[in-house]
């Protein structure tokens, strides 16, 4: 494990934090703009290269700076052209971040904490508990981390990545003093340049975090893990939904889409066999969504060992699917990436030091019962 650095990590300030760090220094706002440039248009994070600073300004930058990113502990590539990497932070904890290239479209699921506290059934980055939030700099050192790897070394500059999903390790919701300026320098265009509607973030259900994003957010694109069309059931699947149910996760969609006019709400649902992938599960669906501009993304459930769940037939997700097209809404079946080296959704799982101590008590019992 590296030794804690006191240094100030370059990478989690946006252009405003950075602006406000050289005006500390004694030097002009200006120079926030060029040290972007080199760090992400020109993947340098050697101050004394930066040949437009002074002497004196890389001196106090080697004092006081750095870019801190992490260290790459496994690089694993899939036979559908995915490929996911292990990443270590300094303080032990590794994390996992997954590159999907699908055309001219290369999305990057990107982590958020290191483990989730929300518990969820279906999910096995749950299995590691939970042990701390990810500041903004080990956010954004994933986005580097994979442009610099993806990217040849003659096309600096060139932005490989399109899209950016915060759906990897955590709750992105519980992590917002982070996740909100991380989003700042994803869109800026002296860093990654990507557009608002292309950054997603998912949420398994933080009403408060919701509300907040409206307000702070600047509009990028939202995706509720919903799972379950009733509290009851996702009360077991999603335990989050007890202390914000259904209607309150509802009316916090409706919110949240009111003054984006052409905008839809991305609803994943897992669809896990004889669980909730039943045509009354659809109809239920199809009545808790209405009146939401909607796009229901169904997910195969990908498995992992140890689990209560199995994967819906072949047959009835194309009935569920069936039904909630008949309704109007629109639905798409993931197609499932990444499962051959665990990349999938629901697989990711860091090597997390985790500080719930639920792993061994982690819910497993059979969910038919609710259903």
């Amino acid at each position: 494990m590296a030794e804690p650095s006191d240094k100030i990590n370059l990478l989690d300030l946006d252009r405003a934090g950075l602006h406000a760090l050289f005006i500390e220094l004694g030097e002009k706002g200006f120079r926030a703009d060029q040290l972007m440039k080199w760090v992400y248009h020109d993947g340098v994070d050697d101050f004394d290269a930066m040949t437009n600073f002074s002497k004196v300004l890389r001196a106090r930058l080697n004092e006081r700076c750095e870019v801190r990113l992490p260290t790459i502990e496994a690089d694993q590539p899939s036979r559908d052209g995915t490929r996911k990497w292990l990443l270590r932070l300094s303080d032990g904890n590794a994390v996992e971040m997954v590159y999907i290239p699908d055309g001219e479209r290369a999305t990057l699921c990107v982590s958020s904490q290191a483990g989730c506290s929300l518990n969820c059934s279906f999910c096995s980055t749950a299995r590691q508990g939970f042990n701390r939030n990810l500041t903004a700099g080990e956010m954004i050192a994933q986005l580097v981390v994979a442009q610099r790897r993806v990217g040849l070394p003659e096309n600096r500059g060139e932005r490989v990545l399109t899209n950016v999903v915060l759906m990897g390790m955590g709750e992105p919701l519980l992590n917002m003093e982070a996740v909100l300026p991380a989003m700042n320098i994803m869109q800026d265009d002296l860093a990654f340049g990507i557009s608002k509607r292309r950054v997603t973030l998912s949420t398994a259900g933080v009403v408060p975090g919701i509300d907040r994003l409206l307000q702070e957010g600047g509009g990028v694109s939202l995706a509720v893990s919903l799972h379950a069309p009733d509290d009851a059931l996702r009360d077991a699947l999603v335990p989050i939904n007890k202390k914000y149910p259904i209607a309150e996760l509802m009316a916090a969609c409706r919110r949240y889409i009111d003054d984006k006019p052409h905008r839809a709400i991305t609803f994943e649902y897992v669809m896990l066999d004889g669980v909730n992938d039943t045509p009354k599960h659809a109809r239920k669906l199809i009545a808790v969504l209405e009146g939401i501009p909607s796009k229901v993304n169904l997910i195969p459930f990908n498995p992992f060992p140890n689990s209560p769940y199995r994967t819906s037939t072949p047959e009835a997700l194309a009935r569920f699917q069936e039904i909630l097209i008949r309704s109007g809404l629109s639905t798409m079946v993931r197609k499932t990436r990444g499962e051959d080296i665990d990349a999938a959704c629901g697989q990711l799982a860091g090597k997390v030091l985790d500080r719930t101590r639920r792993s061994a008590r982690h819910a497993g019992a059979d969910i038919r019962s609710v259903s």
